[in-house]
């Protein structure tokens, strides 16, 4: 294993284990050509979402967009930063707009009904929810607790 990839395998160990300025530190040692990379790039999104840098995350997601456009990755995480930055109309847009493999994740239907919540769509967001779960049942509990879901709290535990 050489240097480049100890350091980016060595910041993903951090951003897994919520450490995001250490993960910025091994990031910040990478060769100006690693910055480039799609990995290094989602590993910088994650460690700035992780601290709640929300504006500084979105401007990373658009890169990772256009490196991978048919990669769902980014474009959650774009649409997630929108939702926190209190834009939540234009994270929808960015998901009816994104890559066809969106559509095989959990998550995508999961931030989706979380969205639609936000909006007042009750019964869209919970059909979507219940895919999400379908698709993967430990959403389920992490519903629980997500303030997105509050208002549809007792409709959840029902379902």
């Amino acid at each position: 294993m050489n240097d480049l990839e100890r350091r980016i395998l060595a910041a993903q160990g951090y951003v897994e284990l919520g450490l995001h300025e250490e993960a910025q530190a091994e990031l910040a040692h990478l060769p100006p050509s690693a910055a480039q990379r799609a990995d290094v790039i989602e590993l910088s999104v994650l460690c700035h979402m992780g601290d709640r840098r929300w504006a500084e995350a979105l401007a990373l997601t658009q890169k990772l967009c256009a490196l991978e456009p048919e990669e769902p990755g980014g474009f959650i995480h774009a649409a997630y930063c929108l939702h926190e930055l209190g834009r939540t109309t234009e994270a929808l847009d960015l998901l009816a707009r994104g890559p066809a493999a969106l559509r095989t994740k959990p998550v995508y239907y999961y931030n989706l009904g979380c969205y639609l919540a936000c909006l007042g769509e009750d019964e869209k967001a919970l059909n979507l929810l219940k895919q999400s779960f379908e698709m993967d049942g430990s959403l389920r509990s992490h519903a629980r607790k997500d303030p997105d879901l509050d208002r549809l709290r007792a409709k959840l535990d029902k379902n």
